[in-house]
């Protein structure tokens, strides 16, 4: 059985790879049963997109649970310090995956061991988070436009945009829409330093440039 098909990044959901820039603190503002029988919750988190909410492992609700109790309607408000952890696997594969740092709501550092893999546990430590920790935003409706607008502007193809734009975050976001509000402002001030092209007319629903990206190496095509 070939597994690649199997870790290619969703987007219906908040990705490990997301979070390859560094550790993220969200606010959680809705907690959902989901009809997956493999990912059964979806936390919906103020400072990421709605329709991408993160859908926790069982070693993380387990974390949850402990932490927070097991009424999921109390989480709502709180806040959660995510990060990637590389050595997450999935089919015997290094894959990485979404784990927790801190959590609001809690007195004191606890440490958790959990089954890895049959036969092995690995320890989870959680250190307190301050209830008025702060969060960074995910990127708004307007500066969403107005980076698009750019990259329409400046005759970037739509396949290479994310590419350019992890290059400039030094992350690995899986969609334009999921980075931070700061981070948007960063490729949007890169974006402005470059010339504009006369922009080829791109099909309504191509939402970008239908311009040569071979033209284009610095936002990762090939020259």
């Amino acid at each position: 059985m070939d597994m690649t098909d199997t870790i290619v990044p969703r987007s219906d959901q908040m990705n490990a790879e997301d979070l390859l820039a560094g550790p993220r603190t969200f606010t959680i503002t809705e907690v959902r049963k989901a009809a997956s029988a493999e990912q059964p919750v979806e936390i919906v988190l103020a400072e990421f997109p709605a329709d991408r909410p993160w859908k926790p492992s069982k070693t993380v609700r387990r974390i949850l649970v402990h932490a927070w109790g097991p009424e999921a309607n109390a989480y709502t408000g709180r806040r959660v310090t995510l990060f990637r952890d590389p050595d997450v696997k999935f089919g015997g594969m290094d894959v990485g995956g979404i784990r927790i740092s801190h959590l609001s709501h809690i007195e004191k550092p606890f440490t958790l061991a959990l089954t890895a893999t049959r036969g092995k546990r690995t320890p989870h430590r959680i250190q307190p988070l301050p209830v008025d920790a702060p969060t960074v935003p995910s990127v708004t409706a307007g500066t969403l436009a107005e980076m698009r607008d750019l990259f329409d502007r400046k005759g970037i193809a739509k396949d290479a945009q994310l590419v350019g734009v992890n290059r400039i975050i030094g992350g690995g976001a899986t969609a334009v829409e999921v980075i931070t509000e700061q981070d948007a402002h960063r490729v949007i001030a890169a974006l402005r330093q470059r010339p504009d092209v006369a922009p080829t007319p791109a099909p309504a629903d191509d939402g970008g440039s239908d311009r040569d990206p071979t033209l284009d190496p610095e936002w990762g095509q090939q020259s």
